[in-house]
């Protein structure tokens, strides 16, 4: 099964500053200057970002010539249902902009759509729907950033199918409105 995501290398940096363990498992940064790679979750300091790469495989960055951080241990599986989270949070950054139900979720990892819920939740401390909603804004945060399409399109092309939803979840997550943080992205360049 293909668990290739599709993040620019902006969006990868923005995880790694943010230290969302969300996205770990799905690519690991590796930095050239300690010849170390970590989890985007890692709490150790920040490298420049001249200094980093990005890879979704761990073999491939561990063929490149890097070594496993000691502090976040990128290496070690902490949970036995690892691979199967990462298959279903990588599922759903490669297919965001379709509409997504947990039957067909489930059915993409072939389990229950009960048992999904449970163990994503168990493992990510949030729902399928949660996650996905929060790729969305994120896809959506990146285009606000970097794009002049209208907002509306941005709605559209994030997967939201209600620009109203598209309003309240993205107010949710951002504690703010797309427009709003457009003009602060704007104000910040």
């Amino acid at each position: 099964m293909d668990n290739k995501i599709n993040l620019s290398f902006e969006e990868m940096w923005d995880k790694i500053i943010a230290c969302d363990q969300t996205y770990d498992g799905l690519f690991f940064t590796a930095v050239k200057t300690t010849k170390i790679y970590c989890r985007p979750s890692c709490k150790s300091r920040k490298p420049k970002k001249i200094n980093v790469a990005f890879y979704e495989d761990m073999q491939e960055v561990e063929r490149a010539g890097f070594r496993a951080c000691k502090r976040c241990q990128p290496e070690v599986e902490h949970s036995p249902h690892a691979q199967l989270i990462k298959t279903v949070t990588a599922f759903l950054m490669k297919e965001y902009k379709q509409r997504l139900t947990l039957d067909l979720i489930a059915s993409n990892v072939g389990i229950s759509p009960y048992h999904l819920e449970r163990l994503f939740k168990q493992e990510t401390a949030e729902t399928p729907r949660t996650y996905l909603d929060k790729i969305r804004i994120d896809k959506a945060a990146h285009l606000l950033k970097t794009t002049n399409l209208t907002i509306l399109e941005i709605c559209f092309d994030t997967g939201f199918h209600s620009p109203s939803n598209f309003y309240k979840i993205f107010r949710r997550l951002k504690e703010c409105s797309p427009t709003e943080y457009r003009n602060l992205q704007w104000k910040e360049q």
